[in-house]
């Protein structure tokens, strides 16, 4: 097994609330009192109070915007090239934030053997693999990889990779990177898809630190994971590039499909382990939108407040995509009592339609 030593969390400086985002969004989406309704009501129900981003604007005056164009039609819109020039700029300094806070009073930058980040919001070579090995001055042989645009299930891929690092080299200290600007891909039409992600997503960064599992420290061990993927859903939630940013789909169908197969995903893995449900006592659910928790609920029969770490994570940050299961795990891992046996059945949502699993204990 490995084991998670501490887990670091990394925040841009602008907090948005909800209804200031929502006074933006309808500059741009409302052209008509219905459409201005419609989208009101859906902010309202979101369970999100508040949100961060590299950007200003969300919640500035249109006089006051710097990155978007200072008119409703927001013309010339922003294109790819200038979104990615502010991933390469904000994205380093706030994973570095995480993992100093990761790494603090545990090892020193120089102990890491293998950094493995992930993000789906900015993409580039050099990229932000060798951004960290410079800014923090990382060993120069170090081992690194990096996951790609997985989405929301890509940090659980990587703490699977981390953890067979582990197990195969019990001298490694492997460093997880999450960092996700998903703010960055606002697009102006009024689409569904299009309100869904612009009600939904935030920014932020998580680092976590995993080791063999002779480390004297307290911690988590990792020991299982399982994932399935759900075809008759690949349509239901993409990520594609286009010319003006990164273009999400995120049908309303997904919480029906999660409903449908989630519960049988939970039972094949409990088997698997010979587990029961009684056995675990945190449910580390990524937090994709305040009815996919609704749902999971229902479909396991959960207690009220067996997701209460995902549904606080998204009232006070919305859904970060990758870092955001690591946001509740945190969360999680701050209540724990290490003198009990604790058990944590962790799982997140992706393109495919991807839904990745992990078990995790005391």
């Amino acid at each position: 097994m490995s084991k998670i030593l501490s887990i670091g969390l990394a925040t841009p400086p602008f907090a948005h609330d909800q209804d200031q985002i929502l006074q933006f969004m309808q500059q741009i989406y409302a052209n008509s009192e219905m459409m201005r309704r419609k989208v009101k009501f859906l902010y309202h129900q979101s369970g999100i109070k508040t949100r961060y981003s590299v950007l200003s604007d969300y919640s500035r005056p249109l006089n006051e915007w710097k990155f978007y164009p200072q008119g409703e039609s927001l013309e010339p819109f922003p294109s790819l090239e200038q979104r990615m020039l502010l991933y390469s700029k904000f994205a380093p300094s706030l994973s570095v934030d995480a993992i100093r806070k990761c790494i603090t009073h545990r090892i020193r930058p120089d102990e890491i053997t293998h950094l493995i980040t992930v993000s789906c919001t900015g993409l580039s070579a050099p990229g932000l693999d060798l951004q960290l090995v410079e800014w923090m001055d990382l060993p120069k042989n170090i081992f690194r990889t990096s996951i790609n645009f997985m989405g929301c299930y890509a940090a659980i891929h990587g703490l699977k990779m981390a953890h067979y690092i582990c197990e195969s080299e019990r001298s490694a200290k492997v460093l997880v990177v999450c960092t996700e600007l998903c703010t960055l891909h606002f697009q102006r039409e009024a689409t569904m898809d299009n309100i869904a992600s612009s009600l939904l997503f935030g920014d932020g960064s998580a680092a976590v630190l995993l080791v063999a599992d002779d480390d004297p420290d307290q911690g988590v061990y990792l020991s299982d994971f399982y994932a399935e993927v759900l075809p008759r859903g690949k349509k239901d939630m993409a990520w594609e590039l286009s010319s003006s940013g990164f273009l999400m789909t995120l049908s309303n169908y997904i919480p029906d499909l999660i409903e449908e197969n989630f519960q049988e995903l939970v039972s094949r893995v409990l088997t698997k382990n010979r587990l029961c449900m009684s056995d675990i006592q945190y449910w580390c659910i990524h937090p994709g939108g305040k009815k996919i928790l609704e749902v999971i609920q229902k479909s396991l029969n959960l207690t009220e407040d067996s997701l209460c770490n995902s549904f606080s994570i998204l009232e006070q940050y919305g859904n970060m995509s990758s870092p955001t299961i690591l946001f509740v795990l945190e969360k999680i891992m701050k209540t724990l009592s290490y003198r009990k046996k604790n058990r944590i059945f962790g799982a997140a949502f992706g393109p495919g339609l991807t839904m990745e699993t992990f078990l995790a204990s005391t």
